[in-house]
């Protein structure tokens, strides 16, 4: 079962690896990325970030969707993980079973043309129009969104951000 499915452009990484694994007990990870699943480097890399004792999965999202899909998965405590809203929106519209979107750091890392064309949402996470638009259709399936950097802190909801054009 998905035990939690998040949205981190660092995918996986010490707060993943320390902190949300061991919260929600997590025994398995897929990370659902394209591109880390084409290349052996990021591969190899989020490998070693990963807890020794967890599982971890490197698919591309339609690979992914189908594991997921399994139902062997029921029995597993899954933490998926995708790196921008747009494959998270993919995922969201194959599967059922998603309880909860936490949004942890996203649109901070990029190429400096890509990252001048976002608007910052939140301490954290910034987005282009395109980006904006994605966490709002999956603000709009009912599922909740929340945006929580630790399992110490206090979840905030993201619909404001998004539904009003807020931001900051």
């Amino acid at each position: 079962m998905i035990t939690l499915f998040r949205i981190d452009e660092r995918l996986i990484h010490g707060q993943i690896a320390i902190k949300w694994s061991k919260h929600y007990n997590i025994n398995r990870i897929v990370v659902a990325n394209d591109q880390a699943a084409s290349s052996p480097l990021i591969q190899n890399t989020l490998r070693m970030a990963a807890p020794d004792q967890v599982k971890t999965a490197i698919l591309p999202v339609s690979k992914a969707i189908a594991l997921l899909k399994d139902s062997r998965c029921a029995e597993l405590r899954i933490l998926v993980l995708v790196d921008c809203p747009h494959d998270a929106r993919l995922i969201v519209s194959e599967l059922e079973d998603i309880k909860m979107i936490n949004v942890g750091n996203y649109g901070r890392i990029g190429k400096e043309e890509v990252l001048r064309s976002r608007r910052r949402y939140s301490k954290n996470i910034y987005c282009n129009e395109q980006e904006a638009a994605d966490f709002q259709s999956l603000i709009d399936t009912g599922i909740p969104c929340i945006y929580q950097t630790v399992p110490e802190e206090a979840p905030v909801n993201i619909t404001q951000w998004f539904t009003h054009k807020g931001g900051i």
